[in-house]
């Protein structure tokens, strides 16, 4: 099947799960992860209308970065380190990786120097996995109540990686709790934090998350086919 093919089924996939939790298509942002993806095959998919891209790493990012033009929503998506922030914080519009509070001081002081405010999440390590990154749900309200201080960064959600499992439905009850924790937070209506974005669910379970209140998923191999 064709990329055109791919993004077909997963819309109708989209659409049932969004219709399944009581939402509606267009409140689920369908984020193209092109992780070692090339230039010509992303154009495929943007031209199709898809014009949220995911990438991985820093290096991947900048590369494509110009391009891909200037109608393209960049995410970063995987883990970052302190000493690459400088070199996305003018090209992403969404950090969804954040999982320190040295980190977002970093993204702070950049956003800063660039006269401009960062959108982030925070990135949750749901299954107590040791080969993830991300923090314990039990410090993500003590770590958005010390961002929500920092002047140039805004906080919009949070973001978590389930495991890689066959069966989808092993990991709803990790989702489900993503949710509760996202919704905890988001009801102490804290200052400076606007708790808009649950972004969870990439191919194998993207359905689950969106019946358990996803409202970004990423999606990379359903799009353009396995990696090799």
């Amino acid at each position: 099947m064709d990329i055109a093919e791919n993004l077909k089924i997963i819309e109708q996939k989209i659409t049932a799960a969004a219709e399944k939790s009581g939402r509606k298509r267009e409140d689920i942002l369908l984020l193209g992860v092109t992780k070692t993806i090339d230039v010509e095959r992303i154009k495929q998919l943007t031209d199709l209308g898809v014009k949220n891209l995911g990438e991985n790493r820093v290096q991947e990012l900048t590369d494509k970065y110009d391009k891909l033009g200037s109608d393209i929503n960049w995410h970063l998506i995987g883990h970052l380190q302190t000493n690459k922030v400088k070199y996305i914080i003018d090209k992403v519009k969404l950090i969804h990786s954040v999982d320190s509070f040295k980190l977002a001081c970093e993204i702070d002081k950049r956003a800063g120097e660039k006269n401009t405010a960062m959108d982030i999440l925070i990135e949750i390590n749901i299954a107590a996995e040791q080969s993830k990154n991300g923090i314990k749900p039990e410090e993500a309200l003590d770590l958005c109540l010390k961002i929500s201080k920092l002047k140039n960064v805004k906080l919009k959600g949070l973001m978590t990686v389930a495991p890689f499992v066959e069966n989808a439905q092993k990991n709803r009850f990790y989702f489900s709790k993503m949710r509760k924790l996202f919704i905890d937070i988001r009801d102490k209506n804290i200052d400076n934090i606007d708790m808009l974005y649950l972004s969870m669910g990439m191919t194998n379970d993207y359905e689950v998350a969106v019946e358990e209140g996803a409202n970004i998923i990423r999606i990379g191999t359903g799009l353009f086919g396995k990696r090799y």
